[in-house]
């Protein structure tokens, strides 16, 4: 608890001290953006939800029809890194309180309005996350390339329709990561030291 408190102030403090070349950034990004590549993002930002919660499901899913514990036991590890990264992302956005860029600057002008704070992105950490515990359950690399080429889109399509700031979506890439990596490692020492012997008793 303490290094993750001491993790969300210098996040915080760099955010701060950053402000300008944020927004100068996303200025650059959105504001001069090619419009005609707008609904192409709309559509990119969707996927977050369709792929970032229904990749973990199905994967448990087809470790059920196919009676395959091993299966089972990433689908499980999958859906806990996205609950954890979810439940992190709510609290971090109500710690730090950030506004949405167009509640600050006049010159920004969403392609949609988030009632919720700015930072971290979550559509960006539910991105990663699953890209992320994806790679790590299924190392190939034809699994590990495209999920990651699909979570950075993710993270362009935020700033694109100017929902974010460049640093929300860093931050939120970061913490999508580290809950799956975290989460990864957390399952592999309970499953080598408890859990072992019940994965088999759901088959």
């Amino acid at each position: 608890m303490r290094l993750f408190l001491s993790l969300l102030l210098l996040v915080n403090a760099v955010g701060i001290l950053a402000q300008n070349p944020d927004i100068e950034l996303l200025k650059s990004i959105h504001v001069q953006r090619n419009q005609q590549w707008d609904g192409t993002a709309r559509f990119i930002s969707s996927t977050e939800y369709v792929i970032g919660f229904g990749l973990p499901l199905g994967v448990c899913a087809a470790s059920w029809m196919k009676r395959d514990p091993e299966l089972f036991k990433k689908g499980v590890n999958m859906s806990l890194a996205l609950a954890l990264n979810t439940a992190s992302t709510f609290i971090i956005k109500r710690i730090v309180n950030r506004p949405r860029p167009a509640q600050t600057y006049s010159f920004i002008s969403p392609l949609e309005y988030e009632r919720n704070y700015s930072f971290p992105s979550g559509h960006t950490s539910n991105a990663f996350v699953t890209a992320t515990s994806l790679s790590l359950q299924f190392k190939k690399w034809y699994v590990v390339v495209p999920a990651h080429l699909w979570a950075g889109a993710v993270a362009y399509s935020r700033l694109h329709m100017g929902v974010h700031y460049p640093s929300d979506v860093l931050a939120g890439a970061v913490l999508g990561s580290a809950s799956a990596l975290a989460t990864y490692k957390v399952n592999q020492w309970i499953h080598r030291k408890y859990a072992k012997k019940y994965w088999t008793k759901w088959f």
